[in-house]
């Protein structure tokens, strides 16, 4: 890469990129290109290792205090009012849940214990991922600004809450490529029982060329919807009309320069490519029955086993960044969506595959290279919700999220939260896009080995 584009690339990412992670992700990335470039551009303190991103989203928001954050003063307390020093200044989604009664400590009826030489805090609902604990950097600390789902979700993808930024995995294949020739480099796969909220354009590329987009894969059928060529259409036939419409696009690309016809070219190119490899890549029947069940993965269904497995095959086939969607977090405390049958089905969903893919990772030589994040857009409260059963409403100021692989330290767990995990105390600082955009370097030098 040129180095004034290096340049440029880094500059336009940590200002408009919204999640501090992603700029660990890009600035791992790109060193790699900056090592080659002209005298100009600096050696990074850290060799890069990270090749690609695996992102397991967790959408609606999961709870920490159900997962990660063992609190003994908050399980004493259970049931008592919350101080009133803990709601000044503090803003809350759905508020009139609050002016009911006032707000109660919710302790967790889940039984925590520590796992791997590590040490690290995780719940029962969390048996699998408790097995692959040392792989594991535990962020406690995070924070973020907005509290409400579609645009917290864009405001972790882009660094703004309205629409039109461009996502981070559009900002790193944009920086660095892809090695894939066949498969895009930005794969988003979904599951659960709708989309997130925020859409497409949590993974759109805003005033980038649409050539950096995510790409949605279906997990059965056709990967993309009309990727297969019509009936009676043959190859020779299809390959003709193609040629054809590339020859009046680039025409009209050398009479105009528009960017976008020559993103257009690529995509019908991309697209005919796709239509062996695609294919190709969600048959699942091709791994061993070990790595199936290892994941719990059933060919040809749309779950986060077959989607974490897909993305393990990406990866290898030089895919650059993966982003899995799983829905159904938002705990509020209904009959479906509550901490009880609604959380530990949708722990359930995830557990088994983010560990397997993890080890997956591990055992093919694939993990130094791939970074894996795991997290939601915000946490929630220690204090329930007045609502039919157990549940907590959508908490911005601290919760927590982990990363794995791509040159993460493994086996620690940063930041700590006070008695009630309402926000980071003692020398914790919260971790937020903010900070870490101004000083990318400083941070991950705390977790790089």
């Amino acid at each position: 890469m040129h180095s004034s584009l290096l340049h440029q690339t880094r500059r336009h990412f940590f200002r408009d990129c919204g999640v501090g992670l992603g700029s660990i992700a890009l600035g791992s990335l790109l060193a790699r290109d900056a090592v080659a470039a002209p005298s100009v551009v600096h050696r990074p303190h850290f060799a890069a290792k990270a090749k690609s991103v695996i992102f397991l989203f967790m959408a609606g928001g999961p709870s920490q205090f159900e997962l990660f954050e063992r609190k003994p003063e908050l399980q004493r307390l259970n049931g008592q009012p919350i101080p009133d020093s803990f709601l000044e200044g503090k803003r809350f989604a759905f508020m009139n849940t609050f002016t009911k009664e006032k707000p109660k400590l919710l302790g967790t009826s889940r039984k925590f214990a520590q796992h791997g030489q590590s040490g690290a805090w995780m719940s029962e609902c969390l048996p699998h991922l408790g097995k692959v604990a040392d792989e594991l950097a535990i962020v406690r600390s995070m924070a973020t600004n907005v509290f409400n789902h579609a645009p917290a979700k864009i405001f972790m993808n882009t660094g703004s809450p309205q629409f039109g930024r461009p996502s981070m995995g559009s900002w790193v294949t944009y920086g660095i490529g892809s090695e894939s020739q066949n498969l895009p480099g930005f794969v988003v796969l979904q599951s659960g029982p709708r989309g997130p909220r925020g859409g497409v354009h949590n993974w759109g590329s805003g005033f980038l060329p649409t050539s950096y987009q995510g790409v949605p894969f279906r997990s059965g059928g056709d990967p993309i919807v009309n990727l297969s060529s019509p009936t009676g259409i043959s190859a020779t036939r299809q390959r003709d009309v193609l040629d054809a419409v590339r020859d009046l696009n680039g025409e009209r690309l050398d009479a105009t320069g528009d960017p976008e016809i020559a993103t257009r070219i690529a995509s019908y190119e991309m697209a005919y490519r796709m239509q062996s490899s695609a294919p190709e890549l969600i048959d699942l029947t091709k791994e061993t029955k070990q790595t199936l069940n290892m994941y719990g993965a059933e060919p040809g269904k749309a779950t986060f086993a077959n989607n974490c497995l897909l993305a393990r095959r990406l990866v290898e086939r030089g895919t650059r960044f993966v982003q899995l969607y799983h829905t159904e977090w938002d705990h509020h405390g209904d009959s479906v969506n509550n901490l009880t049958n609604g959380l530990d089905k949708v722990c359930k969903d995830i557990d088994q595959p983010a560990a397997a893919l993890i080890a997956d990772l591990k055992n093919r030589g694939l993990l130094d290279s791939t970074l894996v994040i795991w997290g939601g857009e915000f946490g929630r409260t220690p204090m329930g919700e007045a609502r039919t059963s157990v549940g907590r409403n959508h908490h911005i100021d601290s919760y927590t999220m982990w990363m794995a692989g791509g040159g993460i330290k493994p086996g620690i767990t940063i930041g700590e939260t006070d008695e009630f995990g309402g926000e980071p105390s003692g020398v914790s600082r919260r971790v937020t896009h903010q900070n870490l955009k101004l000083h990318p370097a400083a941070y991950a030098a705390r977790l790089v080995s």
